[in-house]
């Protein structure tokens, strides 16, 4: 009798087995297709900017130093004691004035002595021209002997000689007695001086009387404007340096990093010619106007070489351009707001700018900012970028923050 009832209990339990396992599956095959299906990104906010089209310069950046135009080391041409100083420390001089005043009463007596001596040799030529005359006509005559006459001719002309050798030494008196009065040979600015009143100086070459210093630099003068701007460039650019020398367009762009004032335009004054063995450069000078002073010899100051203008280059902000395993690339955003990763051949930044040689094309919009979060295909809400420095002012008064 127990048997049976056992079997009966056990029924309704083979009857629910299916059903259960049946509500296991559709649960489970709910889940898996929710994990497949994840929810969508939302867009994300980027800073974009428009690819402009503008003329811009080709140049070589490169650090250089300043030198005087003309550089005078000024010394006595005549010995003697130094009565007078005419200028300041520092002054800013002109051509021809006045700069030391040499004890003159020696050459002074000098002058007057070699006067003295042309005004008799010139007394002993008028006799001897009246002599000579008179010898003419006695032997036209016949009443002289030719000896005479050729005498006279002779004290003639040996009189004549002293006479130029009297001038001679009138002339030399002279320069003596304007050397004692020492002018500035340039128009420049005086440095510190290096003798005072007092002193007994020599001449250049010579030793001065009384234990002075022969021939010793009195001050030095040197012309600031214009000024040199003296830099190098790398052998490497030599060849593209040379191709635009005769360029109109050609300049040199000198600015010093700590004044306010914007870069000087100056030309292209000098290329060395031959390469430094040591370093693999090329000395080049330009000629800088400096009427303000600013730039001042051994200054080092940044130096931009102009070579000529790009037409229509393409640019985009700096911060468009990222580097990526394959290459330098930009996001363009197209007109779906979607983005297409571009390849792209960055050229010379012009301020806050960079020239694009190929891969993008006037009017796209490329991406600034949050390229990192960002993916080919993405979509995006753009926002327009504030206005970016113009790349044609920065190779004039905008260029000093990348020079």
């Amino acid at each position: 009798m127990s048997a049976p009832r056992r079997r009966f209990r056990l029924l309704p339990l083979i009857c629910w087995l299916p059903l259960c396992i049946a509500a296991v599956m559709i649960a489970s095959s709910g889940c898996t297709k929710k994990a497949a299906a994840p929810p969508a990104q939302p867009p994300r906010n980027v800073l974009v900017a428009r690819v402009t089209q503008k003329d811009v310069p080709l140049y070589l950046d490169e650090i250089g130093t300043c030198a005087a135009l003309e550089t005078v080391q000024v010394q006595a041409q005549v010995s003697g004691k130094i009565l007078e100083r005419h200028f300041q420390d520092g002054a800013e001089v002109k051509k021809g004035d006045v700069l030391f005043t040499i004890d003159p009463r020696p050459y002074q007596a000098a002058l007057e002595q070699n006067q003295g001596l042309l005004a008799q040799a010139r007394a002993q030529l008028g006799l001897d021209q009246i002599n000579l005359k008179r010898q003419q006509e006695l032997r036209s005559r016949n009443v002289t002997a030719q000896q005479d006459l050729d005498t006279a001719q002779a004290n003639l002309n040996n009189d004549t000689a002293r006479v130029q050798s009297a001038e001679a030494g009138v002339a030399a008196a002279q320069v003596n007695l304007d050397y004692c009065t020492i002018r500035s040979p340039i128009d420049g600015r005086a440095g510190l001086r290096q003798v005072d009143v007092g002193n007994v100086i020599g001449a250049i070459g010579g030793s001065a009387a009384g234990g002075g210093s022969g021939g010793s630099v009195l001050v030095t003068i040197q012309r600031l404007h214009p000024i040199y701007t003296d830099f190098t460039v790398a052998e490497t650019d030599l060849a593209q340096v040379r191709q635009y020398l005769h360029n109109d367009k050609l300049r040199v762009l000198t600015d010093a990093p700590d004044d306010s004032a914007p870069p000087r335009e100056g030309k292209l004054y000098f290329i060395d010619n031959a390469v430094q063995t040591g370093t693999g450069t090329v000395k080049l000078r330009a000629e800088t106007p400096n009427e303000d002073r600013l730039l001042w010899p051994g200054q080092f100051v940044r130096v931009r070489l102009v070579l000529d203008t790009l037409k229509d280059a393409r640019l985009v902000p700096s911060q468009a351009v990222q580097i990526g395993q394959n290459g330098p690339y930009v996001f363009v955003v197209k007109p779906d707001s979607t983005l297409d990763l571009r390849l792209v051949k960055p050229g010379q930044r012009q301020g806050e700018q960079t020239v694009i040689n190929d891969g993008v094309q006037p009017g796209e919009v490329v991406v600034v900012t949050g390229q990192l979060q960002l993916a080919p295909g993405a979509r995006v809400v753009a926002q327009e970028s504030p206005e970016t420095v113009d790349p044609a002012a920065a190779a004039s008064a905008g260029a000093r923050g990348s020079l």
